[in-house]
């Protein structure tokens, strides 16, 4: 990104965990986007929620490093921590601040009432996860409201999100996605630490939550006739009962990995493996996607308007355990057509470049500095075109011997985690 000749901005990027990047997309978007407005000659801010004990560094990339407490609740430790970061914003004005995270909302009076400009990443539609009990989804339903009532700019990663807020509110956004990172192929020693080698296995990185469809894949692939290992990635805090779930339908062929938190082992899985199986449903652009096709992974993914938006017609889809079952006995009869598709997938990757993503914000944030907005923002109320019915868990489906394509019966999913937050870790976004 080239240097900026316009005048200076100052940036505060507040809501997320901050800097360095080791958890979820918002993260890896502030440090790759603000590493770049900071090397244009902007003063970025990150305001960063440090635990006792982490390093606090007062750099990283040229950003300057705000570290504030939290309350250590799941259910407060955003809110909490963006609180405190609004409260030193009002102290230390900056020209302009990207809130991340639509739950984050509460603060936004605060921060107009400053007169300091403001947009909100809204992220995806988090009411819609099976996870949160009644008053959580109420909750994501309210801040949404108020993001749109409340923010001088609305952030949208997908056109599907754009869309979303457009029919349900009448709102404008800006839609800026994510940045694929490019992971060169060749290197594959890591692999033997883990038992794989090259193109010898599919691959699933994701949070083990019902709307990331994990469940779908382990029981299709139990299913299929596949040959090759199925390696599992992930795991998530306060899903103990989903987790053990999932691991009731895999079979001898289904390994396990859990977290794996060695950014070159994740990056050679992603480069080196026969498919990328991704069940991501409710989040927009995400990034584990962009780490898959960035690394020219064939993908199979689960059939959404954000998945179809990535991938195009580079990718295979699923809705059902039938589905993937199918779709992996395909892709283990004609390995020539699997290439293709990863050959595929990483010309997708080239149209999401942080780059280009960064010029994306600072064209923002010099429109939010010359207050080029309008004046009226949406009332907020619902247009009501979006149903806002109780999500539905998926079900998870009770594990039996391989076989070809039968129907087993399905027993309740019970998972409940009962407060809003956008929490769970991941590793450099990829089990996110």
């Amino acid at each position: 990104m080239p240097p900026n000749t316009s005048g200076k901005m100052r940036i505060a990027l507040v809501g997320t965990r901050g800097v360095p990047a080791r958890y979820g997309g918002f993260e890896t978007a502030v440090e790759e986007v603000g590493r770049r407005l900071a090397d244009a000659g902007h003063e970025v801010v990150v305001y960063c929620r440090t635990a006792d004990g982490e390093p606090r560094p007062e750099t990283h990339l040229g950003m300057r490093l705000v570290h504030l407490p939290t309350v250590r609740r799941r259910s407060l430790e955003t809110l909490s921590h963006t609180g405190l970061s609004v409260a030193h914003l009002l102290a230390h004005r900056v020209d302009a601040a990207i809130v991340f995270n639509a739950a984050n909302a509460p603060w936004l009076p605060l921060l107009r009432a400053a007169r300091i400009p403001v947009a909100t990443h809204v992220d995806g539609l988090e009411w819609k996860r099976a996870k949160w009990g009644g008053a959580g989804r109420r909750y994501y339903r309210v801040v949404e409201a108020l993001s749109v009532r409340w923010s001088d700019a609305l952030i949208a990663d997908a056109q599907g999100i754009a869309d979303y807020y457009r029919d349900e509110f009448a709102a404008p956004t800006e839609q800026i996605a994510y940045g694929a990172p490019k992971i060169a192929g060749g290197a594959a020693h890591k692999l033997a630490d883990v038992g794989l080698t090259p193109r010898g296995f599919h691959l699933v990185v994701a949070r083990f939550e019902p709307e990331n469809h994990v469940h779908v894949i382990v029981d299709g692939y139990r299913r299929s006739g596949a040959t090759l290992p199925l390696v599992v990635v992930g795991s998530a805090p306060y899903a103990d009962e989903y987790t053990r779930q999932v691991r009731a339908l895999g079979d001898d062929r289904v390994r396990f990995l859990g977290g794996v938190w060695d950014q070159e082992l994740l990056d050679q899985l992603y480069a080196n493996c026969a498919t990328y199986l991704h069940g991501h449903s409710v989040g927009g652009t995400n990034p584990s996607l962009l780490r898959a096709i960035g690394a020219g992974a064939a993908t199979i993914a689960f059939d959404v308007s954000f998945n179809r938006e990535v991938l195009q017609t580079s990718g295979r889809y699923f809705r059902t355990p039938e589905d993937v079952a199918a779709t992996l006995t395909e892709a283990e009869a004609d390995p020539s057509a699997v290439r293709r598709d990863g050959n595929a997938a990483r010309v997708m990757a080239a149209r999401y470049d942080w780059d280009d993503v960064a010029l994306g914000y600072e064209a923002l944030c010099q429109r939010l500095v010359a207050r080029d907005f309008p004046r009226s923002r949406p009332s907020g109320r619902r247009l009501g075109r979006v149903p806002a019915g109780r999500p539905t868990a998926p079900p998870v489906l009770a594990p039996s011997p391989r076989r070809p394509l039968a129907e087993p019966t399905p027993i309740p999913l019970r998972v409940t985690v009962a407060a809003p937050a956008h929490e769970a870790p991941a590793v450099r976004s990829a089990q996110a």
